[in-house]
């Protein structure tokens, strides 16, 4: 069993940040030591970590790797790359793929692929649709984190608006249910209006009043009462506006049903943006505006909000022409979102803590992902390195996405990742993947 120690390290770790070292032994976390510690005589690897961070590796529960059907975009085997460089060891994967993975064979195909070639751990969602309830029913609750629904059509248009199989859904699948929440009908009239008002050739500056606020509130307000009628347990996929958050509670996560993630590009950018970045920061739902992204930061540090997670699209810069109504929607963030949580830290928006406990503890919490998410002895070693004091800049050079862009190139951040590694092996070590390394599948502990 190879032994690596971690040592004169910055531990960042329920809710404190001490100076320590952490022993690996194999693939678990043997010893974590506060203070000084003397190197352990049998000790394969010895690693200096002065002035370097040690965090547990981000779990990461809502991406989209695009495989299969979607592969040009991006797949498992290169996203997990870009994962891992990243410092996201643990992945939970979307079902709107081709085919959609809807049923318990297709989510079975994405299982074996991941185990071939995945760097990070993996897990799949299955996606919930008018008609497959049965499907749902057989899903195993300790390898599968939940029920994906989309209550608004967005890439693959897998929604679901038949109000029994939702009532179906709900009421007795006994699984986390997670949502994307725009309201299908006042999207439509919101085109029609502004398209009858300006044409059809709106710019991407409408793409927010169409997605509006309301669309996601409506929704969001929908799928709440039915999970407080049903006593189901409900997550909010990637919350866009301050309205919505009068929806949650800042109650401890150990006592919600109902909980909340946040995405790192509604946190980074606003709707004033747009004239900048253009279709590059165009998603479902549509970045609002800086009150609305003030809020949602306020929503962090006051636990209103539970996860912090990218909503990792990736589409082809080709897919993103075009104007409001026809550019893709979605892009690739899974590389930089640690980055851009640690930048916004040192901006003093967040706590290391913070961003800490929204990236790695909640998601291990609220999935009840078995020994991940914590820097802690018996736990599996996931974890992260990341320099504070390297200053870098995302350029075509550094990005590892498949699709080969980023809406961040040419911005320069403070902090960067120099090692991860995902069950104790080095996944990533200052620059280079280690292509030898494969994730393993999550496990849950359900009620």
């Amino acid at each position: 069993m190879k032994k690596i120690f971690i040592h004169n390290a910055r531990i960042v770790n329920e809710g404190r940040t001490y100076a320590g070292s952490v022993l690996i032994a194999g693939d678990k976390i043997a010893a974590v030591h506060e203070g000084a510690s003397p190197i352990p005589d049998d000790a394969d690897i010895v690693i200096d970590a002065s002035g370097k961070y040690l965090l547990p590796g981000v779990i990461d529960d809502q991406v989209h790797f695009r495989e299969p059907g979607l592969t040009y975009k991006g797949d498992i085997e290169s996203e997990s790359r870009a994962a891992v460089a990243g410092g996201v060891t643990s992945f939970m994967d979307m079902p709107n793929t081709k085919p959609q993975t809807t049923t318990i064979e297709n989510l079975e195909w994405k299982f074996e692929r991941a185990a071939e070639v995945s760097r990070a751990n993996y897990s799949f969602f299955i996606g919930g649709t008018n008609t497959n309830y049965g499907q749902l029913l057989l899903a195993d609750r300790t390898r599968v984190p939940g029920i994906k629904l989309f209550l608004g059509s967005s890439t693959g248009n897998m929604l679901v608006d038949n109000q029994e199989a939702l009532e179906r859904i709900f009421g007795s699948t006994g699984m986390l249910i997670a949502i994307h929440a725009e309201e299908e009908s006042i999207i439509k009239r919101n085109i029609a209006y502004y398209t009858g008002k300006y044409g059809t050739d709106l710019d991407i500056s409408f793409h927010s009043k169409i997605r509006s606020e309301e669309a996601c509130y409506v929704s969001s307000s929908k799928a709440v009462d039915l999970a407080t009628r049903m006593n189901a347990r409900l997550h909010i996929l990637h919350l866009s506006t301050e309205k919505e958050l009068s929806l949650l509670s800042s109650a401890p996560l150990k006592e919600k049903k109902i909980t909340g993630e946040v995405c790192v590009h509604h946190l980074w950018f606003y709707d004033g943006d747009y004239a900048l970045f253009g279709n590059r920061i165009k998603w479902n739902p549509a970045i609002k505006t800086e009150n609305d992204r003030l809020a949602l930061r306020n929503a962090i540090n006051d636990n209103i909000i539970d996860i912090v997670a990218t909503d990792h699209a990736p589409h082809l810069l080709s897919e993103k022409e075009g104007n409001c109504l026809t550019a893709a929607s979605g892009g690739p963030l899974v590389q930089h979102s640690l980055t851009v949580m640690l930048e916004l830290a040192w901006e003093g928006k967040f706590t290391y803590e913070k961003v800490v406990e929204k990236m790695c503890h909640n998601p291990a919490d609220l999935f009840r992902i078995d020994r991940r998410g914590y820097v802690r002895p018996g736990y599996y070693a996931d974890l992260v390195l990341v320099d504070p004091a390297k200053s870098w800049t995302v350029s075509k050079e550094n990005i590892l996405y498949k699709c080969g862009w980023s809406p961040f190139e040419g911005y320069t951040f403070h902090h960067a990742v120099w090692k991860t590694f995902v069950n104790g092996e080095l996944a990533y070590d200052d620059g280079v993947v280690n292509d030898a390394v494969r994730g393993r599948e999550l496990k849950y502990n359900p009620e």
